[in-house]
This record gives structure tokens, sequence and C-alpha cells, in this order.
């Protein structure tokens, strides 16, 4: 399909004339994930949820690279010896599945219902569902593309089921597939967001809902790029219609009378109702979830930058020996929190390598903060006895401090006392009122 306005609807993604040196940079970077990953091992997507714990942790290197490069990390920890139980259950998949098919029976009939009852819509009639099958994860975004730009121009009532969406992060292309998206005649995109936890009288589990809202936060960023390329699309055949002739310039303000692509900044979260199988909705602003991914995505480091840093030969196949392994997983920086372990596949092992070297990493990004260059915890503690660390500096003078008043509580606590019996060790007891004074037998 050619580009000209005239031939055809343009490509659905922005898409820059390609160069030769573009090409070959991407031929060489695919190339180079492909070795990272093992020439023999599959590569594992991205989806919404692997990018919001990504923009979670911007600063960790390591799962920007082995996601970027399609590496299978419950499979890396496995080899590693740190396997980790994050994840769903076999029983939550099934009954995720059975709860979405049950809400999208009857052509989405009880999703539309839900969306007029709670994002203040019209009752939605005529609703088409268009057929988004293509070959490949790219045929299928692009198709998805297509589909709502079609869906915008025709000023009506569209269900998208499972979408493909395309996202660039750290200069690698992520491909995303919400439950759901809906079109309505204004040009609005809303996304649907179908999760098998239970609202209970009208509230659910508030970390389950913010788990939710960032993932789907990232299916709007995903939207907006590709609305804002709709529109800039559609205003271009629109000003060059016009400059054809008067008869086409009465058609191209009928075109551009038509809705303009926009993505609404609310979700519709849909969940069984209290302890049936029921949907309820509610709606869920994202605007501040949209805002953290936005910021933390842009700060990712590229992923060539990343693997370019690499030794020669680095691969992160399963298969290598152990220790081979370690040393590549390790040639890698990790930012590792103890939130790390609700959200990735790895955290075991970057755990198990913080505590080993003593990071204040392990003990919190709040506490990491608040010590400065204190990166140790033997340094921190030497800092609190005096025995290194500029008096002058406020983290050192606020150790000192907090290690006096320790030492001043345990010097005004009750001292234990020891109690023996025939044949046994002798046990720390506190004293009570009737023993302090009292002979201690033994």
């Amino acid at each position: 399909m050619s580009d000209s306005p005239g031939s055809g609807p343009p490509p659905p993604l922005p898409r820059q004339q390609a160069t030769p040196q573009a090409t070959q940079s991407t031929t060489a970077l695919r190339q180079r994930l492909a070795e990272l990953r093992g020439p023999s091992v599959a590569p594992q997507p991205l989806d919404a949820r692997a990018l919001a714990a990504l923009a979670a942790n911007p600063g960790c290197e390591r799962r920007a690279l082995l996601d970027g490069a399609g590496v299978n990390k419950t499979v890396l920890a496995q080899a590693l010896g740190s396997p980790s139980a994050f994840g769903q259950s076999q029983f939550a998949f099934m009954r995720g599945n059975a709860f979405e098919a049950r809400v999208k029976a009857d052509g989405g009939a009880d999703l539309m219902r839900l969306l007029a009852e709670h994002m203040g819509t019209a009752e939605p009639v005529d609703v088409a569902v268009p057929d988004l099958t293509a070959a490949g994860p790219e045929g299928r975004a692009a198709r998805t593309a297509l589909a709502l730009r079609e869906a915008t121009e025709a000023g009506g009532w569209t269900l998208f089921d499972h979408p493909m969406l395309a996202l660039e992060v750290a200069g690698s292309p992520a491909y995303l597939e919400p439950d759901a998206v809906v079109v309505d005649p204004a040009g609005r995109w809303t996304v649907i967001e179908i999760k098998s936890f239970p609202m209970i009288d009208g509230s659910a589990d508030a970390a389950k809902v913010g788990a939710a809202a960032r993932q789907s936060a990232v299916y709007v960023l995903a939207l907006e790029r590709i609305a804002a390329h709709v529109n800039r699309a559609d205003s271009s055949d629109s000003s060059e219609t016009r400059a054809d002739s008067s008869d086409s310039a009465g058609e191209a303000g009928k075109a551009g009378s038509a809705g303009t692509a926009s993505v609404h900044d609310r979700i519709l979260l849909v969940c069984p109702k209290d302890f049936s199988n029921l949907p309820t909705g509610s709606a869920v602003d994202v605007r501040k979830q949209l805002a953290v991914t936005r910021r933390q995505l842009a700060r990712l480091t590229r992923i060539e930058d990343i693997a370019a840093a690499l030794p020669e030969g680095t691969t992160f196949d399963p298969g290598l020996p152990p220790a081979e392994l370690t040393a590549a997983v390790e040639s890698v920086g990790a930012a590792y929190a103890p939130e790390c372990l609700a959200a990735c596949e790895l955290a075991f092992h970057c755990r198990g390598r913080a505590r080993d070297t003593g990071a204040v990493e392990a003990l919190g990004r709040g506490v990491r903060g608040e010590l400065g260059g204190l990166t140790t915890v033997d340094a921190v503690l030497a800092a609190a006895h005096g025995e290194q660390g500029d008096p002058s500096d406020p983290t050192v003078a606020a150790l000192r401090r907090a290690a006096a008043l320790r030492a001043e509580a345990l010097a005004e606590a009750p001292q234990p006392v020891l109690q023996q019996t025939a044949g046994q060790q002798p046990v720390h007891q506190q004293p009570t009122p009737q023993q302090e004074g009292s002979p201690v037998c033994r």
C-alpha cells in the first residue's frame, strides 16, 4: 500500500522513511538481542503487567535488558537456583477466563450496559465488533490501528475484543493486548479492564485496583500515540483533498466534521459482584498512573546502550552452567528493592545478592535514600560507632545520635536474670517485682 493519501489509508503506526543505516542498526539490534536470549530460545512477549513493573523501577537496567531481549525470567530464575512463586495460579487463570467469557457473551451486552452506567455515556446501540485477525503481532497491531481509525470516522459504537497495541519501550517494540476497547460516536476510546477479584459492597481490594490501574495506564499510553497519528493522518487527508477541487472540498468538510480521536483518562474496571459471577463495574481515574508511567518509561536507558556495555559473548541462555549464567546476569546492573518481590521473577536472586554484599537497598528505597553515600550495612554501622565518616555529614551525625540514644536506652533497661534448673542450660528471664532483691535459686 502506498503512503499517498489518495491511494488508501496511511500506515496505522507512524513510521519514518527507513534509511539503510537505520535498517542495519535495527537488524543488528535484533541479532544482538537474539544472542543474549540464546539462539534456541523463543522470545517471551512483553505485556502490560511487565511494562507497569518496569516503569515502577526504571533504574533497573537488568530488567530492561531482559524484558527487551524477550528472556523468560521465570525459567532464568530457576536456572539460577532462585525460583520464585511470582505469578497467577492455574485456578486464577481459569476463573478469570471463565468470567471474561461470561462478560463478553451476547456481543458484549453486559460491557455496554456497564459502560453506560458507570462512564456516563448514552445507552450503546448497534455495536459493531470488527475482526482483528492478522498474521503475527505486528500484523494484528497494524490491523487494530486501522480499525480504530475506521471506527472513529464511522461515528458509531465499536467494541474491540482483545485488540493488539504497539508501544516502543527503550528502543524496542512491545505488543500489548487489553481485554477490550470501546469507541463511542464522539471518537473517544475507552479501555475496559476485566479482573476476577470481587467487588464487595461496591469496593475492591485497593492494592489490586492499583495494580489494574497501572496496567491500564500502559494501554492508555499506547492508545494515545495511535490516536495522535490518526488525527495527524486525517488532518493531512483533509487538507490535501481540499486542495484538489471545490467538489472534493465539500467532501473533506464532511470528513473533518467526524469525531476527533481521543482517549478517555478513566477506564472501566469490571469485576464479579460480591460473591457471585455477575459482573459489576467501576470507573477508575488513571491520570496519575498515566503521568508516572509516561515519565518513568521516558527515563529508561535504550536497550542498545545497555547491550553495548556488556562483555562480548554474553548470553542468558538457561542451558549455561550456573556459574557462567550467574556471571552473565551480574554483568548487568540491577536496582533491587523489596517491592520487586511482588513484581519480578528475579527478585529472590537479586535479594540474595544484595544481602550477600550487605547493600542497603535490601532495606528499602526509603532507607537507601536517607543514608546518602553510605551504600553498605557495614559502612552504616561503622559510621554510627564513630569508626569512619565525616562528623559534619548530617547522615553520619544522625546515625551517631541514634546509636547514642540506643546505648542510653539499653543502659537504663533492667538486666535479665539467669535462672537455671538441674540438668538444663541457663535461661534468660526478665525480673518481676516479686523477684527484685531476692536471691536467685541455683
